[in-house]
């Protein structure tokens, strides 16, 4: 089953996606956390995610695709994949449709978790003055928040039109919205 969870910043994406990876055995495949690696592997591709990222540039559709498509073999043989900020354009779910149709393989489900945009930056204020984390600054948060909002619109109408989009409340207890999700999951699997 591959899997694309959306929701904003700090809608607990991460906490479910560790969930489906413990319980259903499946490969969070994490954007951020892929170009991280590859600078930190020195390979030519991580050399060129440095040189971009360090001239303040986005990294290229070709370039987060080609990490996507290095990792794809390990989903496969885990049983699949949760694509964690990624697609963020139409553009590049329309190629992460095309690059799994290649492998035999789609996006079985879309999962969004549905959040209130007040409550979330109150909850990043809070954890900003406990924890001190600096991608938590409330300023900067409201940024990366609107970001989403922009970027994620077009996506939902295209998996809604394929029939894969379910939204679940994201602001209900870790335990609600894994009951959720695992209720979306076994719709699709159905």
């Amino acid at each position: 089953m591959n899997l694309i969870l959306f929701g904003p910043p700090a809608a607990g994406k991460g906490t479910q996606a560790k969930r489906l990876v413990e319980t259903r055995g499946m490969v969070q495949l994490s954007t951020g956390d892929m170009l991280r690696a590859a600078i930190a592997s020195g390979s030519e591709l991580g050399l060129k995610v440095k040189d971009v990222l360090a001239r303040g540039d986005l990294v290229t559709d070709e370039i987060v695709i080609a990490l996507i498509e290095d990792r794809l073999p390990e989903a496969e043989a885990a049983g699949g994949a949760i694509f964690d900020g990624f697609p963020r354009t139409v553009a590049q779910a329309e190629a992460l449709d095309a690059m799994l149709a290649k492998r035999g393989a789609q996006i079985d489900a879309v999962v969004r978790l549905k959040v209130d945009d007040a409550a979330l930056t109150e909850r990043i204020a809070k954890r900003f003055a406990e924890q001190g984390r600096p991608d938590d600054n409330p300023a900067t948060f409201v940024d990366r928040l609107a970001v989403y909002n922009k970027q994620t619109a077009p996506l939902l109408p295209y998996y809604e039109a394929q029939g894969k989009l379910t939204e679940i409340d994201g602001m209900g207890s870790i335990e609600e919205v894994t009951a959720g999700l695992d209720a979306a999951l076994n719709g699709a699997a159905a």
